[in-house]
């Protein structure tokens, strides 16, 4: 004798929804969307469960395409300010060097937390510091993943090119490279879930131009085709690093990753600001996504990435909030409203409106993250949504409730729904205490800034 399938949920006449025929609201059944019901119309099922969303703005759950968690540990630290990429992360290397377990499970939690909280239902994480002790950061990061209930695309980051070899970070925090790739290959083969309804994910990620060798680069793209993962790393984000690229190499950062066999559909990149119109198009004829990080990008002041100038060209681009100690938050939906903004004061008013920040973070990321069941509100697409209420004081006298999402600085979600399931109800995340779960991180983040 079969179950009988659980009645559907109505998520019934939004205040505003990002879709198409939805005026209504959604049917949510099975964790998936069955049903968009249209202005004047009640559902085709029968028998359903209610929430009223009258007071509710609904987005497809925002996707997060690049981040550190870790670096929640640093934010703001007084040596690393005012300091452009590659000074920045030297100042940051030796405290990052001191990660432990116990330390990187609690940034991560918090980090989780924080992007969940922002209406974010999917993250990346681009970890690459694996100091003695800590081997087993991927790990951390999928127990706290599961916990929390986030969906999660977790990458295993790497370097191996330190100072002595000719790059930027210490010897401290690089691993070898055999190293490097049989935990790799353990990762993918403990963690990643290629099924429709994934909530855990892996990919493969070395750091960059300036912290990985070439070895490790071309031996990581084989690695990932064999496995059929994705690849990501940073790219194009400074002019220090073209000029790296040009002195060690002898040729630009694309080049140089084509030469490696990475310019293709698996993979995408962060940052993409210093890339020529030449090479948007080779971008784009390879399928590769690039991650906009628009506040990160300002507070290195490393540029801007050429967002229009990509979708033109037929490029794909998602939206990334970066790591906690550049950014220096982990909010994806204020990342939405500094996109709009930054990519408005570059484009002009008839090229950039609010909706097109909002798919930047939600359809475009998808792409970033190579799936197509996730980042629309569409039958058959899983019930990710981000449910957001206009009660604050900086909403008062706004006329269309989605622009105002976007201009007047919307910041966190009342209600999140992952697969169906409720994991943000009245602004809280069910059974994590977060105000000792920040007293405890904050305490671990001074140790660590103090220690030496």
């Amino acid at each position: 004798m079969t179950q009988a399938e659980p009645p559907g949920l109505w998520i019934k006449d939004p205040l505003a929804i990002f879709a198409d025929g939805a005026a209504r609201g959604i049917v949510v059944r099975g964790g998936r969307i069955a049903e968009l019901v249209p202005a004047g119309r009640t559902p085709a099922t029968p028998d359903l469960k209610t929430f009223d969303a009258g007071s509710h703005v609904v987005l497809p759950g925002l996707i997060n395409t690049h981040h550190h968690f870790y670096q929640t540990l640093t934010r703001a630290v007084p040596a690393a300010l005012d300091r452009e990429l590659f000074s920045w992360l030297q100042t940051l290397y030796p405290i990052w060097a001191r990660l432990t377990p116990e330390t990187l499970h609690l940034a991560v939690t918090l980090a989780m937390a924080e992007l969940m909280l922002s209406g974010c239902t999917t993250s990346t994480d681009h970890h690459y510091v694996f100091p003695a002790g800590a081997e087993d950061s991927i790990d951390i990061e999928v127990a706290a993943a599961k916990r929390v209930g986030l969906r999660v695309l977790l990458t295993r980051g790497s370097m191996n090119l330190s100072q002595r070899d000719g790059g930027l970070p210490p010897d401290s925090v690089v691993q070898d490279e055999d190293t490097i790739l049989a935990d790799s290959e353990r990762v993918v083969a403990r963690y990643h879930d290629a099924g429709p309804d994934a909530m855990v994910q892996i990919a493969l990620a070395p750091c960059s131009p300036f912290s990985v060798t070439t070895s490790l680069m071309r031996a990581t793209a084989a690695l990932a085709q064999r496995l059929d993962v994705r690849l990501h790393t940073h790219l194009a984000e400074t002019e220090d690093e073209n000029r790296f690229c040009e002195q060690l190499y002898k040729c630009r950062p694309l080049d140089y990753l084509e030469d490696c066999g990475w310019l293709s559909e698996r993979t995408w990149l962060a940052h993409g600001i210093h890339f020529n119109p030449d090479e948007i198009k080779r971008l784009a004829r390879a399928g590769t996504a690039v991650s906009h990080c628009p506040c990160s990008n300002q507070t290195l002041a490393s540029g801007t990435c050429p967002v229009c100038a990509m979708e033109d060209a037929g490029m794909r681009v998602g939206i990334g909030v970066d790591g906690s100690a550049s950014n220096d938050g982990s909010n994806l939906m204020q990342e939405v409203r500094a996109a709009f903004l930054l990519q408005r004061g570059r484009y002009g008013v008839s090229q950039v409106s609010h909706k097109d920040a909002l798919r930047w973070a939600t359809k475009g990321s998808a792409v970033c993250v190579g799936r197509g069941d996730i980042g629309e509100i569409k039958v058959g697409a899983l019930a990710d949504l981000a449910l957001f209420k206009l009660d604050e004081p900086r909403f008062s006298g706004s006329g269309d409730p989605l622009a105002a999402l976007v201009l007047c600085g919307a910041h966190r979600a009342d209600r999140i729904m992952i697969g169906g399931r409720w994991t943000v109800e009245n602004g809280e995340i069910a059974g994590l205490d977060l105000g000792d779960l920040a007293r405890r991180h904050s305490a671990a983040a001074k140790k660590l800034q103090g220690a030496g």
